[in-house]
């Protein structure tokens, strides 16, 4: 399988744009105390939810460069990217860093992984889907994530071995049985088309079989949805490590199932990754596998 290579940061040209909450499956706890870093996690998404915000209304003003092909960047992904690394180096002074604005800080054997405005283009347009996510890793194993929306107020989060929440109630991934009345998300090519063949197999397949696939245009979210039960799973290639690190730790600790397009568990390298409860992931698994060209096979 291919390492992605579109997840750095560079611009290229500027140009200038002018609810009820779901259902989720959720049980009632009594919850142990958040561990210290979830918390300074959570403050830090909080500082960039009030940017994101404060410019919601406002995106005509903005200016937005294409750091690549259908790949744009505005100065609020900026300023709250900044604002996150200020929070978390306020407590954290050692720890490195990997930002999709502003890339990668040295330090030591914990890193943490931002993506701060993931759905930029959602956000640009002022489609309410868009999440900010971080993760937390040591000596590269996930260890804490957070994915926060800020418009729901819906703070999702999750530390290995202790469970993922919503807000202040645990979360589960569904426990259905295979793809019959499934619902799936996934997300498009959008950047990189040289698996575009590939996946509008898979797309074919998994439709003609499931209750419906939804494309809402937030990795991190369509992540921390599959751990609320809200998608029974999803699928995408070519996301970058922020896109889904923290979403990764969520459906694994609200007791799904997280690998690579082939079944590995290189995701994080390769980007192309299936999440969901274990019979669906099984179920996905083997309805994309007829379509991985020898590129997408490791």
């Amino acid at each position: 399988m291919e390492a992605n290579n579109y997840c750095s940061t560079g611009s290229i040209m500027t140009i200038f744009i002018a609810e009820n909450p779901l259902n989720y499956h959720a049980v009632a706890v009594s919850l142990p105390p958040m561990h210290p870093m979830i918390n300074i996690a959570v403050r830090a998404a909080r500082s960039a939810g009030n940017i994101l915000l404060r410019y919601y209304e406002h995106t005509n003003t903005l200016t937005v460069t294409e750091k690549r092909k259908n790949e744009f960047v505005s100065e609020v992904d900026k300023a709250a990217e900044q604002a996150i690394i200020e929070v978390l180096q306020k407590s954290y002074p050692d720890h490195a860093i990997l930002g999709e604005e502003t890339g990668s800080h040295k330090g030591n054997d914990y890193q943490w992984v931002i993506d701060p405005l993931d759905g930029t283009t959602n956000y640009l347009h002022g489609q309410p889907q868009f999440s900010i996510s971080i993760a937390l890793k040591y000596q590269g194993q996930l260890e804490h994530g957070v994915i926060y929306d800020p418009l729901r107020e819906e703070m999702f989060s999750a530390t290995r071995g202790s469970g993922a929440f919503l807000n202040d109630r645990r979360i589960r991934v569904t426990q259905r049985k295979g793809l019959d009345g499934a619902l799936i998300g996934t997300g498009f090519p959008y950047r990189d088309h040289s698996h575009l063949d590939a996946y509008m197999g898979m797309f074919r397949d998994m439709i003609t079989d499931t209750a419906g696939i939804r494309r809402p245009g937030s990795a991190a979210l369509d992540f921390a949805y599959v751990a609320a039960g809200r998608l029974d799973g999803f699928w995408e290639l070519g996301l970058c490590e922020w896109d889904f690190a923290a979403g990764a730790l969520l459906v694994n600790e609200a007791g799904g199932t997280v690998t690579d397009i082939g079944g590995g568990e290189r995701f994080l390298e390769s980007g192309n990754v299936i999440a969901g409860g274990f019979k669906t992931h099984a179920a996905m698994l083997q309805q994309i596998k007829p379509h991985l060209t020898e590129s997408l096979k490791f």
